[in-house]
Order: C-alpha cells, then structure tokens, then sequence
C-alpha cells in the first residue's frame, strides 16, 4: 500500500527523510545538466519572407514607372485583400494552419529530388502561435503503389512521374501518416540556398558544438573509384564564425561528425540555427532598396523555390505571425532517445529505417495533433527552472498511454528522460514516486495536479529491485536519475476503456 504524501506536509518534512542502498538515492548531489537546447530558428519565417521580399521586388522591377510608391500602393492592396474576413487561408476556420516545408539537393545533386528537410509548421490564427515538427528522412512510411518506403523518397517519386508534383504529393503522404490536413507546402533546392546566402554576404552562426566529419560528401564525386576521395574533412570549431553559402550548407548538412552531432536530429537542429540566422540578415529592411541584390535574388528565388500559396495567402501568413517571438514557438523533433517515438529497424534487405515505437503512428498522431503549448507561461517557468526529470511507466493495458502522458507533460516544462511498461499492468491508480525529496515542490504539485496521482516519498525496496534490473544490461553511464518515477494507473486513461458503465 502507498500513502498518499500530504504536499503542504511534505514540504515541512522534505528534509527528514532519506533513502539509502540504491542507484535511485537521495544522497547523491543534485545532477547538473545543460539546458535542452532550443530550436530558435524560425524556418518558416525565412521561407515566407524570401516570399512576401520577391513579390514586392518583382512588383517594383516590373512596373512601367519603376516606381516603389506604386508598389508600396500594390501590397497594400494585398494586405486589404489578405484581411478581408471573405479570404480565410487554409485551415483558418478550424484555428490552424499547416504548412510542410521541404529542402531537396536539386538537380545538380545525386538523388537530388529526396528531401533532406522535411518539416511541419503549424501555425494558430486566432493566437498567432506556432508550432515546428522536424520528421527524419529515414521514417518509414506506407507509399501508395511502393509499400513502405522512407519519406524523403515521395517527392522523387512524383517528380519522376510529373514535374514541379512533389509538393503536393508529400503533402498528401504526409496527411495520411499525421491523419491531419496539410494545407501548404514550401520546397527549396540547396543550390537557391547557398545563392542566396551569397548574395546576402553570408551569415553569423554560433557553433553550439565541433563539427569533426570526415565523410562530408564532395558534389560530383559520389562514384569514384578510389572511396576516400569522395570526401571532404569538415572541421568546424565551436564558437561564433562566418559562413558563406557553402559552409553553411555543410554545417546544415553534415551527418557524421563524432559526438552529439553526429546524427540526423543534431542536423535538424543545426538548419534550424542556420535558417534562423539567415532570416535575421534576409528580414532587413535595407535589402529592399537595393536593385542589384534583389533582381539576383528574385531570379534565384523563381529558379530554386515552389510553393502552393498564393500572394495573398502569404501576406496573411506575415501578418498572423510577424510578432512572434522565436522563443514562445514549440519546437519537436521526431527521434530515437529513450523517451522518443521511434526506433531503429533494418529491413531484409538491410535498408536502416526508422519505425514508430509503438508499432503505429497512434502516437505520433497524438503529437502533432497536440503541439501547442497552453501551459499557463508563469507555471511552465517555474518548473523549467527546477529541471524536472521524469521518468513514467504505463501500469495500465492502454496502448501507447505513458507516450500520451508524457507528451501533455513535457509542454508544462517536464523533461521526459525515460518511458517504458510497468511490471505489471493492474494499477488502479496513478503513483508519483517523488525522488527529489520534496525539493522540487512546482513540479511536484503541477505532476500531481495534471495526473491525480498519489505521492510516495523515495522507492519501496520492491521498485528498487526492478529498476537495477532493469539497468543492469545498459551502460552506467547512460543512467540518468529521475526526480520523480510517474507509473500510470487506469484513472489516467481518459477513454475509460473498459470500464463497467454505473448509469442506471
């Protein structure tokens, strides 16, 4: 039997109790991490205003007069137009806009049409919020007339059928994989990237890590005989540094760099760093009258980008989201971690994928239906603050239940750093088992609130014992020390599946 722990009681005794003889023990210090890093980057702020900066040039470079005044005269009719409660965009009458951005090699590249980027925007009218889904080209999903395929493929599927189709065609895929509406797609080519880059004079990064890869791949090279020189070694340093257009494109795309940046997630985090700093470059205003830059960045623009929006619907878009700040935006990533949705498989014919955890995209639905952060800011702040780790385990039949939990909890501030199944599945009721002593109170009584849980002070001897066993095959150094263990119970299936129906 648990006792459910009193909170006001618990802070007056958080002291007075100590747990002794295990991995999970109070008397280690307080365990020092890094903040997770955030995606800053608005990506979808760059694309858009590369968008709305061409339409205005071309307005000024087409007009008979050259004239900017009639130009300034022709977007605000657009803005009119844009506002006009008649001309709803998209998704507007159902409080979100969707919009998929994708990044292709082009045609100078090998597989050129695969998309590198592939990344889901979704944007709140009535709020102005917005919400960003990085998706791993590796994920493995049902492709009409293929069978299961990597997503980075249906753009070069359709483009080999039909030209300019693969916006629309990755659109449609990727509806069915989220089971929601994408009502707009951006495409841009690698080859617009780096032009443009150029053209703005290049940009500043701040290099969160080093970038040691030996294995970056030289254009035009990926067939020699002789395999080593097919490959550049990139080497970045850490730090603040001025990248072109070719190193940027590097620092976005480097795959096999050592340590932390070695993966596909990293990557995804580094476009977001480097479309971040080229929007703040792109966003000034003194770009505008300069006729040079914008004529070459308008023919790069028309050659390298394709969308499905229309004038009108992108003013609309700018007006919505232009006082968004970088940090209220939600950002995912699609991963492997421990606490991650997906998993990595190798196929028979030794392909390595991606594949959802739970075996479908229940929860990956779950997610994406559920990026918006309503968490109360202040409540948020004060758990952030705290570096709250939780680890939950579904003590409930429910499939896919803990993943459901612990994506309502991370928008609360909460890092999730483990989920796995309980030994056992009869739980009737939620228990916290709160490893922090009481010293993390607003996590605690947030926790508390959002799951109507029990509070158990440390571990039972009997939870001791299966938790070293279930650590004892991974690497200790892996282990990290959860401040509260959340095992879910059947209260916390809001479905009530199952239960006997009481109405008479």
């Amino acid at each position: 039997m648990f006792n459910d722990i009193d909170l006001l009681e618990l802070e007056k005794n958080k002291n007075s109790v100590l747990m002794g003889g295990s991995n999970y023990s109070r008397k280690q210090p307080p365990r020092q991490r890094k903040p997770k890093k955030a995606l800053k980057s608005l990506t979808y702020l760059i694309a858009i205003s590369i968008i709305v900066l061409f339409t205005f040039t071309s307005r000024v470079l087409m007009s008979e007069e050259n004239s900017i005044i009639n130009t300034f005269s022709f977007l605000g009719q657009i803005k009119h137009l844009a506002q006009t409660s008649d001309n709803l965009l998209k998704g507007e009458e159902g409080d979100r806009v969707n919009i998929l951005l994708l990044g292709m090699g082009g045609r100078k590249h090998e597989g050129g049409y695969l998309t590198d980027t592939i990344m889901l925007i979704s944007i709140r009218p009535s709020t102005g919020d917005v919400s960003m889904l990085s998706i791993p080209r590796d994920l493995s999903i049902p492709v009409e007339g293929y069978g299961w395929r990597k997503i980075n493929n249906i753009n070069a599927f359709a483009e080999v059928e039909k030209a300019n189709s693969g916006g629309l065609a990755a659109s449609q895929a990727l509806n069915r994989v989220l089971d929601l509406p994408i009502d707009y797609y951006i495409r841009v080519d690698f080859e617009g990237f780096v032009k443009i880059i150029d053209e703005i004079g290049g940009i500043e990064v701040n290099v969160k890590n080093l970038i040691d890869d030996k294995r970056y791949p030289i254009l035009g090279r990926e067939d020699v005989e002789d395999y080593e020189s097919r490959y550049n070694h990139l080497y970045i340093e850490p730090g603040v540094q001025e990248m072109d257009g070719e190193l940027a494109l590097k620092y976005a795309r480097s795959r096999h760099s050592g340590g932390v940046e070695g993966t596909d997630f990293a990557r995804s985090r580094r476009q977001q760093i480097v479309m971040q700093s080229a929007k703040e470059k792109i966003l000034d205003m003194h770009i505008i009258f300069k006729p040079r830059l914008i004529t070459n960045i308008l023919e790069t623009f028309n050659e390298h980008v394709s969308t499905n929006l229309k004038v009108w619907e992108i003013v609309k878009l700018w007006e919505i989201t232009k006082n968004t700040e970088s940090g209220s935006i939600v950002n995912k990533v699609l991963d492997n971690t421990q606490a991650g949705l997906l998993m990595d498989y190798y196929t028979e014919e030794g392909a390595y994928v991606l594949q959802p955890r739970s075996g479908d995209f229940g929860d990956i639905q779950y997610l994406a239906k559920n990026l918006f952060n309503d968490a109360p800011p202040q409540e948020k702040q004060n758990i952030i603050k705290e570096l709250a780790q939780v680890e939950i385990q579904n003590g409930t039949w429910v499939n896919g239940l803990a993943q459901q939990v612990a994506t309502d909890l991370e928008k609360y501030g909460f890092n999730i750093i483990n989920i796995n199944n309980a030994t056992k599945q009869n739980y009737e009721r939620s228990i916290i088992f709160d490893l922090s002593y009481g010293e993390k109170m607003n996590s605690l009584s947030t926790l508390k609130e959002k799951t109507n849980a029990r509070i158990n002070y440390g571990l039972p001897d009997w939870l001791i014992s299966e938790l070293e066993t279930q650590n004892s095959e991974k690497d200790t150094a892996d282990l990290v020390q959860p401040d509260f263990i959340l095992i879910l119970g059947q209260e916390a299936d809001k479905t009530k599946s199952g239960v006997e129906n009481k109405e008479e």
